[in-house]
């Protein structure tokens, strides 16, 4: 048997296996789903999401914005209105490119939060989907349990 074709056979299967080890290099893409609003976007994130965000450090502040104050998840760095976010922007990072993971009870004020938040020029603001009660859910810790 002649190897010439059986080579022509087995690289591509063998480019196709090492591709995903050569792909997993490049940065991940934006975690949940990009909500685009006037001037930039937000992400939805799921209770899955904000766990492994959590466990690898990367969620910036967690960021409670219900009112009135219903509770904490655990973990919880602030707790500013979604009505007076634009209002407590030194207390958020500085730098707009950093992330920072935005909730309520159950998603609305967190949207709202979230989308006065990129179009002020924040390009990693996640939304938790469900809010606490999704967490809550889940049978996660809330901070007043």
């Amino acid at each position: 048997m002649n190897a010439r074709p059986l080579l022509s056979l087995i690289l591509p299967l063998f480019a196709l296996i090492l591709m995903p080890a050569a792909g997993s290099a490049q940065a991940a893409p934006p975690m949940g789903e990009r909500v685009a609003v006037q001037g930039g976007a937000y992400w939805t994130i799921s209770v899955a999401e904000l766990q492994g965000m959590m466990a690898s450090g990367s969620a910036g502040p967690l960021v409670n914005v219900h009112v009135p104050d219903q509770g904490d998840i655990a973990g919880t760095d602030l707790s500013i209105s979604f009505r007076e976010i634009a209002d407590h922007l030194d207390e958020l990072p500085a730098d707009k490119d950093a992330a920072m993971v935005l909730y309520c009870r159950s998603g609305p004020m967190s949207v709202r939060a979230a989308t006065t938040l990129a179009e002020l020029g924040y390009t990693r603001v996640y939304s938790l989907n469900g809010g606490f009660n999704a967490w809550a859910a889940a049978g996660l810790p809330m901070a007043n349990e």
